[in-house]
């Protein structure tokens, strides 16, 4: 996407918000007729359940599918599962999936739009975008969302992380400095080629940064240690209230979740006033109704 058709999907999305989360509202109908379909092949809570509302408040009818549910337990590949949901009438397909570039594996495949809901450790689109959603309207910057000047630090489990690569892509082509954070044998080479800062020291960078997102250790995704122990990891780059004393009074805190909480961010953190974490959630939704209209023509 360029900087332009970011900007174009989030004000889209600025259009939805009232209609997102408020039960009074009535439904809008962008979507009256269209058939969504959220095929996920991982686990997700937030994610699915947030495509599901968004498609539903969007007047769609919904199928909500799952790899344990369907023929892909009985052998059949993720593009014959796809083509054979198509076949029935479907215009949009959400897909999450443990392998890299699924999403554009069948974008190849099919004739639907396909909205990539993350793929292995490749990227989150969504996720990127409603997290520049949030940052915008949480230091007022939705009115053109340029986030020229703003410095944003990505800390944690990088080279696992399909957030983090999201992100650099939408932060940067929106104006921001991006500063990755972790250490060394989670923060892989192969961000070198990214338009982004790399950095070890947690301590050194806090003070420069307006908005910290915090990621997940993704343990289920580790060959083996990444650290010594959890503590030491706790110790060097965990968001502890001590440490928020070191950053700017308004730090915006962010993490995409599920957190470890005790691990890469305390508690009194997560719940604090600095922390838009929830608004992240809520914010979601409206992006994702943007994403899932603007892809069906609208």
């Amino acid at each position: 996407m360029s900087p332009d058709e970011i900007r174009v999907l989030l004000t889209k999305a600025k259009s939805y918000e009232g209609v997102s989360t408020s039960r009074a509202l009535p439904k809008n109908a962008d979507l009256h007729g269209k058939v969504v379909v959220n095929l996920f092949y991982e686990d997700s809570t937030r994610t699915r359940a947030s495509f599901r509302l968004a498609a539903s408040r969007l007047s769609a009818d919904v199928l909500d599918m799952s790899a344990s549910g369907s023929s892909v337990s009985k052998g059949e590949t993720l593009v014959d599962t796809a083509r054979n949901i198509e076949a029935m009438g479907v215009d949009i397909i959400v897909c999450r999936h443990s392998q890299s570039g699924a999403a554009i594996q069948l974008a190849q495949a099919t004739d639907c739009a396909i909205v990539n809901a993350g793929d292995g450790q490749h990227e989150h689109p969504t996720q990127a975008l409603l997290d520049s959603y949030t940052i915008a309207k949480r230091l007022g910057r939705d009115s053109d969302f340029d986030f020229t000047g703003l410095t944003v630090a990505i800390v944690g489990d990088i080279g696992h992380s399909r957030v983090a690569r999201s992100n650099v892509h939408c932060l940067t082509k929106l104006g921001a400095k991006v500063i990755l954070v972790g250490p060394p044998t989670l923060l892989p080479g192969s961000f070198d080629g990214l338009d982004c800062e790399m950095s070890n020291d947690l301590e050194e960078v806090l003070p420069r940064i307006d908005v910290i997102n915090m990621l997940r250790i993704q343990f289920e995704r580790l060959a083996g240690p990444a650290f010594p122990s959890q503590r030491e990891y706790t110790t060097l780059y965990g968001l502890t209230v001590a440490r928020m004393k070191r950053a700017k009074q308004d730090l915006v805190v962010m993490h995409p979740g599920p957190m470890n909480r005790g691990l890469e961010i305390e508690s009194a953190v997560a719940d604090g006033t600095n922390s838009v974490i929830l608004d992240q959630v809520a914010n979601g939704l409206a992006v994702r109704m943007a994403t899932l209209a603007l892809v069906a023509g609208q």
